[in-house]
């Protein structure tokens, strides 16, 4: 379940190459283009640019590098040359990367163009409230204090967490033990310790939490069709805190 300081550091280096798809995708203009699209796209420079393996192409099954899920999409979006993306859309781009053995995961909700408050109200809170979970890790900490400290934040601002998915543990192995609960009690669960490496990936909806699966068996939507958010880092406990193996550079202002 831990990893050792070399281990670690090879997955830090699989985790600097994923910030950098993202710093990239930053500059990539998503409205009027089509999601399979933005799927080559990834492909080429995850493998090209940075001579890495996307790793979630082949993984149970799934034939893409990233699961892109707008709107009311939860998660597990599957690219589509049908779905374009417009003008007030939000959406989803979670990612893996493999390299020297190592898999680091991570994601964005991305604002296409002008974005109506509500929903950028949404997106922001989802970010937020990964941070508080985030913030909560630490050697001794529990995984129960970092669901709760996601939860709080997420139900103080009028949003449910989806409980039908979570963190992981993560390494040699896209999912490994733990799994990371979006919400819990103070004190409840694991007890965490240095070398541990796993995802914080809060899932928020703007109304109930309740999901279903669409008939292409990975496409998570609300029940309810609202809007739903998500951001993703890997995180490893250190001895005295935690370290994001995921931060992309405009974050770094956020752990200084």
């Amino acid at each position: 379940m831990t990893k050792t300081p070399a281990e670690i550091e090879l997955m830090a280096e699989s985790g600097r190459l994923l910030a950098s798809v993202f710093t990239w995708l930053d500059g990539l203009p998503m409205a009027g283009m089509n999601t399979l699209e933005i799927n080559d796209r990834v492909e080429a420079f995850i493998v090209d640019n940075l001579a890495a393996r996307p790793a979630s192409k082949g993984q149970y099954g799934y034939g893409f590098v990233l699961n892109v899920s707008p709107n009311h999409v939860v998660c597990h979006g599957v690219p589509s040359r049908d779905d374009v993306l417009k003008d007030g859309d939000i959406v989803n781009l979670d990612i893996t990367l493999e390299k020297n053995g190592f898999i680091a995961d991570s994601s964005k909700t991305y604002l296409i163009g002008p974005v109506a408050g509500p929903a950028r109200r949404l997106v922001q809170t989802t970010y937020e409230a990964m941070w508080k979970g985030i913030r909560a890790v630490r050697p001794g900490a529990t995984l129960g204090d970092v669901g709760h400290a996601i939860e709080r934040h997420a139900t103080r601002r009028g949003y449910s967490i989806v409980r039908d998915f979570c963190g992981h543990g993560i390494g040699r192995e896209m999912h490994e033990a733990p799994q990371v609960l979006h919400f819990g009690r103070p004190g409840a669960g694991l007890t965490l310790r240095e070398g541990m490496v796993f995802t914080i990936e809060p899932m928020l909806n703007q109304g109930r939490r309740a999901i279903r699966t669409e008939d292409d068996g990975w496409t998570v939507v609300t029940a309810d069709g609202k809007l739903s958010a998500q951001f993703e880092h890997t995180v490893a406990v250190t001895r005295d805190g935690v370290r994001i193996l995921t931060l992309r550079p405009d974050e770094r202002r956020l752990v200084a």
